[in-house]
């Protein structure tokens, strides 16, 4: 990683030297921890034929993640799972040799085939890598969300995001990702229709064995919101056990319907079409169900806005 920055301090207070000599120890006792370049770490954990392959970055994982430690492992540890994880040192999408020599690497010596079931997540930049990456390892399961398929002008020109990558080269090894996905088993593309730009990334991900799952309303930063539903890590579960599939996720995805960031959002989106009728149904249901007191006041505007008009709303079905 960064040698300059260790010996700063991270986002909790910890000096960077010392979390990567904790990181390094873990690792050291359970698998491996290996630095890749200046800005990437790969960490193993080794416990078992199911592996969980997460991409993620320092900054996701000392803000967010409980003990600093990358979310794969809070999951595969619980589980007796083994876990992989590519750490990136800021935003790089994994475009690196030493990165790529790992993953060569790996296929060499046959890493993967000692596992009886691989996954790969990452979102966003990460999801990009968890696609790109996929192909080292047959038949593994992706969980891609908001991935990027590329930032090679020639081909994503119209995404103007993270202009400084344009001379980043995506056209060599692990490149084009939604080639990279060619051995795959299954891959899940979980996006946004409402984010332009991510839908027209997740469009290019046309392999027959590609599921896209929509996530309207959802907003920009997809993985967040999932987290704080609570389904994210269920979603992971499910797939190492093989029982995750659109179905599933459509289960899983019902926790929305109490999930305040996506009914503000699709709030505003029926305001923002004058759709005031449905407007009034969408927070008389949430009053009903959750305590919401912006809703509930909205609820009496619109209530009013409609009586003006000479509507009403049904009567409430009874429960």
């Amino acid at each position: 990683m960064q040698k300059e920055k260790t010996g700063t301090a991270g986002p909790r207070g910890v000096a960077d030297a010392d979390w990567y000599a904790r990181m390094e120890e873990i690792g050291d006792e359970a698998g491996f921890f290996q630095t890749l370049g200046q800005r990437h770490a790969a960490f193993f954990l080794d416990q078992s034929p199911t592996l969980l392959v997460t991409f993620e970055t320092v900054r996701a994982i000392r803000e967010h993640q409980p003990g600093q430690l990358p979310l794969g492992y809070q999951i595969a540890k619980t589980r007796d799972w083994s876990h992989l994880c590519l750490i990136a040192d800021g935003d790089t999408w994994y475009r690196d040799p030493a990165v790529f020599a790992f993953f060569d690497r790996l296929v060499d010596e046959g890493f993967f085939e000692d596992f009886d079931r691989v996954v790969f997540y990452g979102a966003g930049m990460a999801g990009y890598a968890a696609a790109a990456f996929s192909v080292a390892a047959p038949g593994a399961t992706v969980i891609a969300v908001q991935p990027q398929a590329t930032l090679d002008p020639a081909v994503a020109g119209w995404d103007p995001r993270w202009p400084e990558m344009r001379r980043t080269s995506f056209t060599d090894r692990y490149g084009y990702a939604p080639d990279m996905i060619e051995g795959a088993k299954e891959v899940y593309v979980i996006f946004d229709p409402d984010q332009v730009l991510d839908a027209m990334h997740a469009s290019l991900f046309t392999k027959p064995y590609v599921t896209p799952l929509p996530c309207r309303h959802l907003g920009r930063d997809l993985a967040t919101a999932l987290d704080e539903m609570h389904v994210l890590q269920s979603m992971l579960t499910a797939a190492g056990t093989g029982a995750f599939d659109a179905r599933m996720f459509a289960i899983f995805y019902r926790a929305r319907r109490n999930y305040r960031p996506y009914l503000r959002g699709l709030l505003t989106y029926l305001d923002r079409d004058g759709r005031a009728w449905l407007a009034a149904l969408l927070c008389r249901n949430v009053v009903e169900r959750i305590e919401a007191p912006m809703m509930k006041a909205r609820l009496e505007q619109l209530q009013n806005d409609l009586a003006i008009m000479g509507e009403r709303l049904p009567d409430p079905r009874p429960r």
